[in-house]
């Protein structure tokens, strides 16, 4: 029997974490699954119920969450072996929070509506600590029935909730192109602040003055920190950015829309990610620029 108090989430990444320790605060019973031995034994010792297996997550579950990287990884939490589906009660809320082509978002819904679960496209964006605090955007589209038994569950991990549309996969076409948007931000900071390095400019004084002026941006405020402390501890990863981008480019070119810029941040993402950086931060693609240009950022040792 399901309970509309319990939810699951499947993937417990940076976002995926803080949607857990959300719903946790908000007095939800939570099951979280991983693959990662170590933080499910973390989701433990923060009150939740942890599972090795989609199915386990599921099992009571009014609601469940997906947050694996892509959508094969979405199709295999959900259909393969030990999947969600399967364990999970007729007339269950997915949300469907992995930034996947709206096609393949579309085909996930179908598959799971054929079984008599309700869905919501429900991609996200803020990063890790506005998912901590519960404070996330969703980029929602769905029926109103899902929408209504998921309502709970997305006040709990949201701030705000955009319902875009009756049915999934619009949601799935705003997230791509806050992504275009999000990507070719990140390559734009990373070429500034290499610029910055190479004509002798201090970093932090740089990132001062443009974070309160008309160049800014939030991933500028964001990821630039990162460039100026060094730091490129992963909260989103080079690789996403290699996966989100290569959605953008291919739906564009489907549509007959041409993307130059953003063609040319995939390919830096590629590049940083061929020259072993595609799990670190994916601000590291300005060590990318860095090396090619002689400059030196912080984090980055300078070559004998």
């Amino acid at each position: 029997m399901q309970d509309v108090r319990s939810a699951a989430v499947i993937g417990l990444g940076s976002m995926g974490w803080g949607a857990a320790l959300s719903l946790l605060k908000a007095g939800f019973a939570v099951a979280g699954c991983d693959v990662r031995a170590d933080v499910l034994q973390r989701f433990e010792e923060a009150g939740g119920r942890a599972c090795t297996t989609p199915a386990k997550a599921a099992e009571a579950a009014g609601a469940i969450f997906v947050f694996v990287v892509n959508s094969s990884q979405a199709e295999e939490v959900l259909f393969g072996a030990d999947g969600a589906m399967d364990a999970a009660s007729a007339g269950t809320v997915f949300l469907l929070c992995t930034t996947m082509a709206p096609s393949a978002t579309i085909s996930i819904a179908e598959r799971l509506e054929a079984a008599g679960m309700l869905v919501v496209d429900a991609p996200v964006s803020g990063g890790h600590l506005k998912a901590l605090s519960g404070d996330i955007t969703v980029m929602g589209s769905a029926s109103d029935a899902a929408f209504a038994k998921a309502q709970a569950a997305l006040d709990a991990v949201s701030a705000k909730v955009f319902r875009l549309g009756d049915r999934p996969g619009i949601g799935s076409q705003v997230k791509m192109i806050n992504q275009l948007l999000a990507g070719v931000h990140i390559a734009a900071t990373a070429e500034a602040m290499t610029l910055a390095a190479k004509t002798g400019i201090d970093l932090q004084t740089l990132y001062d003055v443009l974070r309160v002026s008309a160049g800014s941006s939030w991933m500028f405020e964001n990821r630039g920190e990162h460039i100026v402390s060094g730091d490129y501890t992963p909260r989103s990863a080079v690789n996403i950015f290699v996966k989100d981008l290569g959605i953008v480019t291919s739906e564009a070119g489907k549509s007959g829309v041409v993307t130059p810029l953003a063609a040319t941040a995939l390919g830096l993402f590629k590049e940083a990610s061929e020259a072993g950086l595609g799990l670190e931060d994916d601000a590291a693609v300005a060590k990318v620029l860095a090396r090619k240009s002689g400059a030196i950022l912080p984090g980055m040792e300078a070559k004998a």
